[in-house]
């Protein structure tokens, strides 16, 4: 009888390193790549949350908890220049006698790291990376981003297109919630 053994991966790709590749125990080779249960660097993962699934404007999302191996390790993931990285987790079968895989693991979540918060009691240390869907980059608010004769010339210097275009109806950006606020314009000097 063939015995199946399920493994956790999950693939870190950070900005002028090599990726962070790790499982939930021993190793796991996949293509050219091996999974490790600990990086040099950036420890183990502790945990991760089961990827919530979106309904409605909310977008999946999810937390991955790793076990730095210092402070210093904590603080090199926390880096800003790490925000926006490429974060994958999946489901691999693994035949127990072989230790291979068995077909391709199963994609969990694609997701990009949104932040870190690092949580510290006597003698332990763990940083959760807070990660969305890449899709969660199309929900940024860009407030200011208006149709009007100001905000087109501030991107367009020079270009006037929109300085006749009054008495309309104001309208703002797709993504913004209302129209800015406290901004107007009027002309009330005259000049012979």
């Amino acid at each position: 009888m063939e015995r199946v053994l399920l493994a956790g991966l999950v693939r870190i790709d950070l900005p002028g390193r090599p990726p962070v590749l790790l499982c939930d125990g021993g190793f796991v080779p996949w293509g050219a790549d091996t999974y490790l249960s600990a990086d040099p660097t950036f420890g183990t993962v502790g945990s991760f949350e089961a990827p919530e699934e979106g309904v409605g404007d909310v977008l999946p999302a999810g937390t991955l908890t790793m076990l730095p191996a210092s402070a210093a390790a904590a603080i090199d993931l926390s880096s800003p220049a790490y925000q926006g990285a490429r974060v994958r987790l999946w489901i691999a079968e693994l035949d127990e006698a072989t230790g291979q895989l068995i077909g391709q693991p199963d994609p969990q979540a694609d997701w990009i790291v949104d932040r870190t918060v690092l949580k510290a009691k006597r003698g332990e240390r763990s940083l959760d990376i807070d990660c969305v869907a890449l899709a969660q980059r199309l929900l940024i608010r860009v407030e200011g981003n208006t149709l009007s004769s100001a905000f087109h010339s501030s991107i367009f210097p020079g270009e006037r297109g929109h300085d006749n275009a009054t008495g309309l109806e104001v309208t703002f950006a797709w993504g913004a919630n209302a129209s800015p606020r406290g901004m107007s314009a009027s002309n009330t000097s005259m000049s012979a």
